[in-house]
């Protein structure tokens, strides 16, 4: 028999603001039957949502925290973490939102046009996929330094969408903004990193790709970091269309 759960061996957590409606805890129970603990830590403040973090034996990290957690995982080389491994060495930091990204998209044609809307973690991350993937980039925000903080590419804000025809478009603006005027979505492949509120769904669009998709891809990689196990994929996926 499996003790594992019972004496509180491991626990695992994910911090942000707000994490109410999340999914995470589903998809992580899911993952391996319910064998481990995994919990919501709900904090304003970065420094406090680190300190409990911090308890775990590892922790998710969502927005508006990734940033902040890249700073705190010292030679991680990234500058977005979404998950933390805490040691007495200091903190290990990932991204496995990348993942997230490449595998919500699927195969892509070398070359395509992806645009992405946003410039915080998640916009990071979704940079850092699409040249994984082999695409020409555009960066958008609400102003151009923000843009070109995310990577190297092509920069717009937010005002100049109407005239970008993208190929894939990654839509990382959170749920409670505005969708930009004279976003063109017509043609794109459409990932939207917000699954909780969305706003792109049911556009016309070449095809939609729920942050769900997104949720899944980055969970199985960072499962397996967390634990050293490989996740039930199958399962995850059953609990995210459940």
């Amino acid at each position: 028999m499996d003790f594992s759960y019972i004496c509180g061996m491991k626990k695992f957590a994910l911090i942000g603001h707000p994490v109410a409606g999340s999914l995470s805890p589903v998809l992580f129970s899911a993952a391996y039957g319910g064998r481990y603990a995994y919990d919501l830590i709900d904090e304003e403040e970065f420094s406090r949502a680190w300190e409990r973090g911090l308890e775990y034996d590892g922790f998710n990290v969502t927005a508006p925290f990734k940033r902040d957690a890249a700073r705190m995982c010292g030679g991680c080389g990234l500058d977005a973490v979404n998950l933390v491994i805490p040691s007495a060495g200091g903190c290990r930091g990932y991204n496995t939102d990348i993942d997230g990204v490449v595998g919500a998209l699927g195969e892509v044609s070398p070359g395509a046009l992806g645009l992405i809307v946003g410039t915080g973690g998640a916009a990071s991350a979704a940079y850092a996929a699409l040249k994984r993937l082999g695409c020409s980039i555009i960066i958008a925000g609400r102003s151009l330094a923000k843009a070109q903080a995310v990577g190297e590419g092509e920069y717009s804000d937010l005002a100049g969408l109407g005239d970008i025809c993208a190929d894939i478009i990654v839509y990382t603006l959170p749920g409670s903004a505005p969708v930009p005027e004279g976003l063109r979505t017509e043609n794109a492949v459409v990932l939207e990193a917000e699954y909780r509120a969305p706003r792109l769904e049911g556009l016309d669009c070449a095809r939609y790709v729920s942050g769900k998709q997104w949720l899944l891809h980055q969970g199985i990689a960072a499962y397996r970091i967390f634990t050293g196990e490989e996740p039930d994929a199958e399962a995850m996926n059953r609990a995210l269309k459940g």
